[in-house]
């Protein structure tokens, strides 16, 4: 598990734009069992990729007319049991993070794995959440 003072500098990168943190088994199933659009973002303290997938989210967010109904984030190696419960309703996507998921309905619409957020500036990353925001949060 990483350190405290690590990692709650960039949860607050998240929470502090109004994303709400998934902390437990119980808060995922809860939010997944919600009617309409939940995005997860899956936080990292991987520089390469975590450092722009936060603020590729937060363009996204900002910068889109349709928005999905809920923000939330969980972070891999802290918020260890409710990640793996994320991950269980990822399949068959192996293990990855940051990643960010985005759910209609408690089922999975679109996934952007750690792959694709590597070597790839926020603004783009922001551009294939608006069109994912787009299809599936009207």
């Amino acid at each position: 598990m990483y350190p405290e003072e690590i990692v709650i500098p960039m949860k607050g990168e998240l929470t502090e734009h109004g994303f709400i943190e998934l902390l437990s088994p119980e808060e995922v199933e809860n939010q997944l069992a919600k009617e309409g659009t939940t995005l997860v973002m899956i936080n990292s303290v991987c520089g390469c990729s975590a450092g722009t997938a936060r603020p590729g989210v937060l363009m996204a967010v900002a910068n889109s007319n349709i928005k999905p109904d809920y923000l939330t984030t969980s972070f891999a190696g802290f918020d260890v049991e409710a990640v793996s419960t994320l991950r269980r309703h990822l399949l068959p996507y192996p293990a990855s993070s940051p990643s960010i998921a985005l759910f209609k309905n408690g089922q999975l619409v679109h996934f952007i794995e750690r792959h694709q957020i590597e070597g790839r500036p926020a603004q783009v990353i922001a551009r294939n959440l608006i069109s994912a925001f787009e299809q599936y949060c009207n």
